[in-house]
This record gives C-alpha cells, structure tokens and sequence, in this order.
C-alpha cells in the first residue's frame, strides 16, 4: 500500500505541473487585467503603465509563469494585486471555513443518503420507495441559489428563526450555539444536493446486492434483516458508493461558491467570486492549485477506501 501511495504522488507532480499551466493561460489570457480595478479619471498613463510594470504585467507570459512557479517552489504563492497581502495568509483564513462548511455538509448528506437509499432499495416498488425517489428528483432538479434563496425567505424573513447569512452574530463572540445557527441553512442547502445525486445509487447498489446467494444463506442461517442489509449487504455494496462520493468531494467547491455568496459565509467560494471580480490573479491561481490538489487526494483516498471496504482489493 505504502508503495502504492508514493507512485500516485510521484504521478501527481506532473499533473499539478500542467494544471497550472492550463489555469494560468486561462486566467492571464482572459480580457482585460487588474490595473484596470484601480483606473480613475485622475489617473494618467503613465501612472497605469508604471501599475503594470510593478506588478510584472508588461512582461512576456511565459516569464510570468516561471516567475509564480519559482515562487511556488519557494512556497511562496505572492501577493494579492487588491489588499497587498500575503495570498497563503488570505487562504489560511478563508480555508477554514470552507472546509467547515463542506465536512459539515458531506457528512449530513451521507447520513441522509445511506439510510433512505437502503430503505427505498429493500422496499422496492412502495409508496416510501417512490417518496424516496421524488425527493431525490428534488434534490437533483434544485438549483442551490433558488434553495437558498427559498430557505432565507421562510426560515429568516417569514419565520425569523435562523440568522440570513454570515458566520457569527455582529458584535457577537461566535460562539459555538451562534455558529451552528449560521450553519444550518448552508449546510441543508449543500447536504440535499449531496443527499439527492446519491440515494439513487445507494438504492441501485443495494438492489444489485440484495438477490445474491449469499444473503439467502444468511437468513437462512437466522440472522436478522437488519444485519443482513446493514452488515452484509452495505459493505458489499459500498464500493460504488465509494466511488460517488469521491466524485462529489472536488465538487462540493464548486456548490459552495454559490452557497457561500447567498450566505456570505466568509470561505473559499467567496473569495473566488471577489477575485474573478477584481481580477486578482495570484489568488485565483492558489484557488485553482488547491481545487486540483483536492481532486487528486480524494481520488487518492477513493483508492485506500476501496481497500478497506473490500479487503480483497490489494495495492502493489
């Protein structure tokens, strides 16, 4: 397994090295440029020009690109052409956040799958199986801004019951009762589009496990249903689970970029819709190598998941 490891990482320099390529020829050869956030009627060209030159601009883009990279070795991923900060000290603070938000929301969505999909598998064809099902139509048919947007309209306008957006009360502590309200609404937006992509392949999995031999034999040995579906039958049935949720990981960032603007949760998704806005290129670069690196972790992880789900699956 060990082994194993180190030749997917060994894989994944290459990878990241041509992702970065690819982003920054996306992002650097977009139309117009961050100087252009700072233009006033005062300003003359010269002054612009000068912009340019400090920020390294005017250079050729390929010197552009080994100029970041070479700051990347360094662990150095630059400044923000906005704030002037240190961009890992923007991310260090952003990062945390989100992945609150999407740990919270993965795990909610898993406990709401898992369940509901074994039941509408083992109670195939009845009304709680065709519930199960229209809420999963629901959950995939939802866009998360709508959903969002509908939970604040009941749940904080109508109903004022859970705070509109935010991660703590102004002029608050934040403590731990104030940040799971702010939580809430996020993370049921986010959980059932989770909840809803899943529980059909829960339910399909679980189907194609359920007639197998095996399981006969083990109600016939006198084991309850309950532990020849949730002991047998799950764990036999979890490795294309597996797969789907690994696949839904790298795109809850996606999902979060919206959920977090509607609720001005103050994370990753955020701070990529303000940085396509100002142009901030050295930030949108440091979003897009962290999204690449979590693609190949969690497939990475997908992979010793496998391994542990069904110990026949070794690694060489």
């Amino acid at each position: 397994m060990f082994s194993y490891i180190v030749r997917r990482l060994l894989i994944a320099i290459p990878v990241l090295f041509g992702v970065t390529i690819f982003n920054f020829l996306i992002i650097y050869l977009a139309p117009g440029n961050p100087v252009e956030m700072f233009i006033d009627p005062n300003t003359s060209a010269d002054q612009i020009e000068l912009r340019k030159e400090q920020l390294g601009l005017n250079d050729p883009l390929w010197l552009q690109y080994l100029h970041w990279l070479g700051n990347l070795l360094q662990g150095n991923l630059g400044f923000s052409y906005n704030s002037f900060e240190p961009v890992s000290q923007i991310l260090a603070e952003r990062l945390g956040p989100t992945l609150l938000l999407m740990g919270l929301s993965l795990l909610v969505g898993i406990l709401i799958m898992i369940p509901l999909g074994i039941v509408s598998a083992t109670k195939q064809y009845s009304t709680l199986d065709y519930a199960t099902t229209g809420f999963s139509f629901l959950g995939i048919s939802i866009p998360n801004f709508f959903l969002g947007l509908g939970l604040i309209y009941v749940f904080s306008l109508q109903f004022p019951l859970l705070p509109t957006g935010g991660m703590k009360t102004l002029g608050s502590d934040g403590g731990f009762l104030d940040r799971v309200q702010h939580l809430i609404l996020p993370v049921v937006v986010l959980a059932i589009g989770i909840a809803g992509k899943m529980i059909r392949y829960v339910r399909a999995s679980m189907l194609e496990i359920l007639g197998q031999d095996y399981l006969r034999t083990a109600r016939a040995k006198g084991l309850r249903e309950f532990v020849v579906t949730n002991k047998h039958a799950l764990r036999n049935a979890l490795i294309p689970i597996i797969t789907v949720i690994g696949l839904e990981v790298p795109m809850l960032l996606g999902g979060a970029v919206i959920t977090e603007q509607i609720f001005q949760w103050p994370g990753m998704g955020q701070l990529t819709i303000q940085s396509i806005m100002s142009r901030d290129y050295p930030i949108l670069m440091a979003i897009n190598l962290i999204a690449a690196i979590m693609v190949l972790v969690t497939n990475l992880l997908t992979d010793i998941f496998y391994s542990i789900a069904d110990p026949r699956i070794k690694y060489q």
